[in-house]
C-alpha cells in the first residue's frame, strides 16, 4: 500500500508542473463561461454539471445558445462533430500510448482536450515515473481546473460587474508558450514549419471560421506522405534509429493544434 501511494505521489508532483499554465487559461476561460451562464439566466449548477460531463469548451459555449432556442438533437449533434472533430485525430495518434493502461484508459479518452493531448503526446516522462498514472493526473487536473473555474463562474458571476471581454486570449498566449516549448526542444523544425505554412495557406483559403479542418486534413496528408524523409532527416541529424523517436505526424498535429488555439476554451 505505502508503495502504491508513493507511485501515486510521484506521478502527480510530476504532473502538476506540466498543466500549471493550463490551469491559468482553464481556470479565466472557466469562470467566463460560467459567468456567460449565469448572465443568460442559467443556475450554477448548469455550468458546474456541464464542465463536469461534457469538457469540451467550445460545444460549452455554444451549448447556451442551444439550450435556449428551440430543441433540435440533429442540429446538437451535427454542430458538436464539425467544432470537436479533431479530436479524431488525437484519439488515432494515441491508441499506442494508452494501450495497457487498464481502467485509466476510459477516463484518459473522455478527458482528452488539445492541451491534455499536448502535454500527454510530447511530455518527456521520467523513467521513474509510471506513465499511466502521469497522463492520468495531467488529465485529471485540466479537467479540475475548468470544472472549478466554471463552477465558480456560475456562483459568483450575478456578483461580477465589469466587462470580461478579452479574457479568452489568455488560452491563446498559452497555447503559444506550449509551441514555443516544443520548439526549443526540436533539434529539427521541418515539421513545425510545414504544420505552419499548412494552416496558413488553409487559413487564406478558408477562412478564419472554416480553416481547422483542412488545415488539420492537410498537415495529415503531407506529413504521412513525407514520413519517411522526414524520419531520414533527422536520423542523420541526431544519429537516432528512426523507431525510437515520436511519430512525426502525430507530433506535428499536437504542436500545430497548440499553436492554433485548437479548441477555443
Amino acid at each position: 500500500m505505502n508503495e502504491k501511494i508513493k507511485t501515486l505521489k510521484k506521478a502527480f508532483l510530476c504532473a502538476f508542473p506540466h498543466t500549471i499554465p493550463i490551469f491559468a487559461g482553464f481556470w479565466f476561460l472557466g469562470i467566463t463561461y460560467g459567468i456567460y451562464m449565469n448572465v443568460s439566466g442559467f443556475s450554477f449548477w448548469y455550468p458546474m454539471v456541464m464542465s463536469l460531463i461534457i469538457f469540451a469548451g467550445s460545444i460549452e459555449f455554444v451549448a447556451v445558445n442551444m439550450l435556449l432556442g428551440a430543441f433540435n438533437p440533429l442540429q446538437a449533434l451535427a454542430m458538436t462533430l464539425m467544432i470537436n472533430a479533431r479530436h479524431l485525430f488525437y484519439g488515432i495518434s494515441m491508441l499506442d500510448r494508452f494501450r495497457g493502461m487498464g481502467w485509466k484508459k476510459i477516463y484518459l479518452i473522455f478527458g482528452m482536450c488539445d492541451e491534455t493531448f499536448s502535454i500527454n503526446y510530447t511530455a518527456e516522462i521520467p523513467p521513474d515515473i509510471d506513465r499511466g498514472w502521469f497522463m492520468f493526473f495531467v488529465t485529471w487536473l485540466n479537467h479540475f481546473y475548468w470544472f472549478f473555474g466554471a463552477t465558480l463562474g456560475g456562483i459568483f458571476g450575478g456578483l461580477i460587474h465589469f466587462s470580461t471581454e478579452g479574457l479568452d486570449f489568455v488560452v491563446i498566449a498559452m497555447f503559444v508558450v506550449i509551441f514555443l516549448e516544443q520548439w526549443l526542444k526540436e533539434k529539427n523544425h521541418i515539421s513545425s514549419l510545414l504544420g505552419l505554412a499548412l494552416s496558413l495557406i488553409c487559413l487564406v483559403a478558408f477562412g478564419a471560421d472554416n480553416f481547422i479542418i483542412p488545415a488539420m486534413l492537410a498537415i495529415l496528408i503531407v506529413l504521412t506522405l513525407s514520413r519517411r524523409p522526414l524520419e531520414t532527416r533527422l536520423d542523420d541529424d541526431t544519429g537516432a534509429p528512426a523507431e525510437t523517436r515520436l511519430d512525426a505526424s502525430a507530433e506535428n498535429l499536437a504542436e500545430t493544434d497548440a499553436q492554433k488555439g485548437g479548441e477555443q476554451a
